[in-house]
Parts: C-alpha cells; structure tokens; sequence
C-alpha cells in the first residue's frame, strides 16, 4: 500500500474544503431562496437567462444552458418545465432546428429574479469571505 506524500494530503484537503464551502453555499442559498419558491439550480436558471437574454423577449438556446449549469440535459429540462408550470419562463421551438429549444424569461420571471438577486448575492458574499478566513 503506497503511502501518500504530505503534498498529495494537502491537495486533497484543499479539494475537501472547496467541496465542502460549495455545499455550504448551495444549502445556505436553498434556504434563502426557498420562501420564495425557488432553489438555488432554479436561481442559477434565472440568472443565466436573465444574463443571456438581459431584454424583455430575448431568447436563449436550452443547449446553451446544458455545459454552463451542473445538471444534465434531462434533469434541467425538467426544470425548465418547472419554471415555465410557476410562469416564470416560456419555451418555443427553434423554427431553424426543430430539435432546438428556446428559453426566455417571462415579466414575472424577470421580476423574481430582480427580487432575489441581492439574496443569492448576499449569501455568495458571507460564505465565500468566510471560507477565506
């Protein structure tokens, strides 16, 4: 059995931390959010959109989506079907490509987000200024 270096416990620890302050996070955004009926991959969704498509209309390509959140494609479908069910997203058919997808925000997707932004921003702020402490 090989023993392990002191270089590669310390790499491993520093990955632990990462994993650790990034559970944290997500629980600790889960909360905030959640009393306004959404968790922190359905902020993440938002706040993509909102950042792709920042004008009322603008669209973005689902596929766009799939490599930047960490859900796969099946599981942020079904969000997206979540979020559209709560009015805050409309999908459409690309008329291009029939297999592709478009997402946009709705008025009222844009105004939760609008609203729970600071939230998500402030907890980001906390946790990430104690994890380097």
């Amino acid at each position: 059995m090989a023993v392990k270096s002191a270089g590669a416990r310390q790499l491993e620890d520093e990955w632990r931390d990462i994993l650790s302050v990034h559970a944290r996070t997500m629980c600790e955004i889960d909360r905030v959010l959640h009393p306004h009926g959404l968790g922190a991959s359905d902020f993440e969704v938002l706040d993509m959109l909102a950042s792709e498509a920042p004008r009322d209309g603008d669209q973005c390509r689902v596929q766009n989506l799939v490599g930047r959140v960490h859900l796969s494609q099946s599981a942020l479908s079904r969000l997206i079907g979540r979020l559209e069910k709560d009015g805050l997203v409309e999908r459409s058919v690309c008329v291009e490509d029939r297999r592709g997808v478009w997402v946009a925000l709705t008025r009222k997707g844009r105004d939760l987000h609008a609203e729970v932004l600071p939230l998500q921003r402030g907890v980001l702020a906390r946790m990430l200024d104690s994890a380097q402490e």
